[in-house]
């Protein structure tokens, strides 16, 4: 498990990325980037954004949208999409994939194999990928266990075994 940058050395992280590009520390880009900092989550815009007001009232959502944009631009945040759902944002920059659970909603990281994980293309001449990300859909362990547990317990008898999952529907 990799360690998280603790908030000091993130917001010197943060200062020194907005000057390469030209930009200033503002206490908004801060607030919003100690959010995503503080809870990995992938929250959404709308997410960040109640979570910086606690902090900082006058915060508007214009100014989270903002903020992270220009998190995203300077390289410090992800901007990571599940389908056509809402804009997700990640703080973790090191290279990695994500899982979306269909049950909760909810996004995680999911760190690559040690012998990278990453499937062979041949990619038509003249293309060239800059990046990549494998998105992978299923339950969560939490979801996972809720749905085994609301699953079917009911014993039906097989010809010579007794099974404890739930008959297949068998459809026409």
């Amino acid at each position: 498990m990799k360690k998280r940058v603790p908030i000091d050395l993130a917001g010197a992280r943060l200062d020194q990325q907005l000057a390469r590009t030209g930009l200033r520390l503002t206490a908004q880009r801060r607030q919003v980037y100690n959010v995503l900092l503080l809870k990995r989550d992938h929250p959404s815009a709308e997410e960040v954004f109640l979570r910086a007001k606690s902090a900082m009232p006058d915060i508007s959502m214009a100014t989270v949208y903002n903020c992270l944009d220009t998190l995203v631009k300077c390289g410090l945040v992800k901007q990571v999409n599940h389908d056509r759902k809402a804009s997700r944002y990640c703080s973790n920059m090191q290279r990695h994939h994500h899982f979306h659970c269909d049950g909760c909603g909810g996004a995680f990281d999911i760190e690559p194999g040690r012998a990278g994980g990453e499937p062979r293309l041949d990619l038509p001449p003249g293309f060239r990928v800059r990046t990549s990300e494998i998105l992978f859909h299923g339950l969560c362990p939490e979801c996972a266990a809720k749905e085994r547990s609301e699953a079917a317990v009911t014993v039906h008898k097989g010809p010579e075994t007794t099974c404890r999952l739930p008959r297949r529907q068998v459809l026409p």
